[in-house]
């Protein structure tokens, strides 16, 4: 029985709920006050115990909107013997969503003994499941890794208490759909089920039909910000392994910088590689790189050093110049908040930009959610495969030719110049003419 009144079914700030004092400690330590809509109608009935469907745009505060109750739940059963094993299961969409979930679980669970594992693809398998066996109550993970080790066995679900599916029409139209039907049909019946999703199409009913019963409906709606008027946007379908090659044909047909956003650090830095070797002066900013670094890369961004700089969202917060031409967005925004904040970079103080999408066949579904929380319309063009091709043998051969045109190893050496003391080093020894090899060779 969960320690909350049954008169509370909307609250106005956290204060009303009855959590316990740990639980009201550790939202005061993190600035949590006044609920946000979708926290205030959704968190009462779901700490009741029912199951609830939230209609809410990124953004609005959902994570603390499921995790409140998982944590009031869970730290009542502490002290049961029966409430071994993990308890809840969160899925999301991307690894780079369950990490952030994790965190806000990591600062909300301070001073309790529950402890949660984060199990997603890119990232080392066997510390996770280590952190699995060590024991945990709460599993944050995405469809495809969960459903390959429900597959091998290295993981039980069959004492889950309490399931979320965050963003659940992203996860179906990334393709997720029979991963999660798998995995919810494996965990108990009599579970509680939350469902959050931007949007409410017939696939995702039909999926909250299959797995809920008699769900508490929550509908916020949250006006995303428009994109400005005066920048043209649109999109090409182009696969993964020819996104360069069209960057640099836009490259060379258009005017002005560019600002290419993708998706990981290691992403912006591959590109920045590859385009740099073509001859394009471009330049990454990300995470990873120091305030300094990351302040050099934006002033010479600005000041035309660069003509492209490649950037992260999470980097890209801090990027404010009024004359970018165009914006690139190699990679697919995680949400279509990122897409707008993304486009607002160009088409600033009144002058007229542009805004080009890159996505795969398979990211269709991704695109048609863009435009229909987005309210816009993105242009679909067309680039001949045969210029891609022809861009790619022309990229070849100028690497080629720089790699030619660049003196020899031991010559660069030499350009260096001798040490302080005037004495040859080693190199500048061995790199002389051997004569009585020269004399015997005559």
């Amino acid at each position: 029985m969960l320690s909350v009144s049954a008169r509370v079914l909307f609250m106005n700030k956290f204060t009303e709920l009855e959590l316990n004092p740990l639980l009201h400690r550790n939202l005061t330590r993190n600035s949590y006050v006044t609920p946000t809509p979708v926290q205030a109608q959704s968190i009462p009935p779901a700490l009741l115990g029912s199951d609830v469907v939230a209609t809410a745009q990124t953004g609005t505060g959902k994570t603390l909107a499921f995790l409140l109750p998982i944590l009031l739940k869970l730290t009542a059963e502490t002290a049961s013997k029966d409430a071994k094993g993990i308890r809840a299961l969160i899925l999301a969409p991307t690894r780079e969503l369950a990490l952030q979930i994790a965190d806000s679980f990591a600062k909300m669970s301070v001073g309790t003994e529950l402890r949660s594992a984060v199990v997603v693809g890119g990232m080392s398998e066997q510390t996770q499941l280590n952190a699995i066996r060590r024991g945990v109550q709460v599993v944050i993970a995405t469809p495809g890794r969960l459903e390959d080790f429900i597959g091998r066995r290295l993981i039980d679900l069959s004492k889950v208490a309490i399931s979320v599916l965050d963003e659940a029409d992203r996860m179906l139209d990334m393709g997720f759909a029979p991963a999660i039907e798998k995995i919810l049909s494996l965990l108990p019946k009599t579970r509680q089920s939350l469902f959050f999703s931007a949007t409410m199409d017939r696939t995702v009913e039909k999926l909250i039909q299959r797995h809920s019963t008699n769900p508490v409906r929550v509908t916020v709606q949250k006006s995303i910000a428009k994109t400005p008027d005066q920048v043209d946007l649109q999109v090409y379908e182009v696969e993964s392994d020819r996104k360069v090659e069209l960057l640099r044909h836009m490259l060379t047909l258009e005017d002005g910088s560019f600002l290419v956003f993708t998706r990981t650090k290691h992403g912006s830095d591959k590109l920045t590689k590859r385009l740099s070797a073509s001859g394009v002066r471009a330049v990454a900013m990300h995470g990873d790189r120091t305030q300094n670094q990351r302040n050099q890369a934006l002033a010479g961004f600005r000041e035309g050093r660069y003509r492209v700089l490649v950037a992260t969202d999470v980097a890209a917060r801090g990027i404010h110049v009024d004359s970018v031409a165009h914006v690139v967005n190699f990679d697919l925004p995680q949400a279509p908040d990122d897409f707008v904040h993304r486009v607002g970079r160009t088409g600033r103080a009144g002058q007229k930009g542009s805004a080009s999408t890159f996505s795969t066949r398979s990211e269709r579904g991704e695109v048609k959610r863009i435009e229909r929380e987005c309210r816009v319309v993105l242009q679909r063009k067309e680039v001949s495969p045969a210029i891609l091709t022809q861009i790619a043998e022309s990229t070849v051969v100028a690497v080629a030719a720089a790699a030619v045109s660049a003196p020899p190893h031991h010559q660069r050496k030499q350009q260096m110049g001798k040490p302080q003391n005037g004495r040859a080093s080693s190199w500048d020894r061995s790199s002389k003419p051997n004569h009585r090899r020269t004399r015997a060779a005559k």
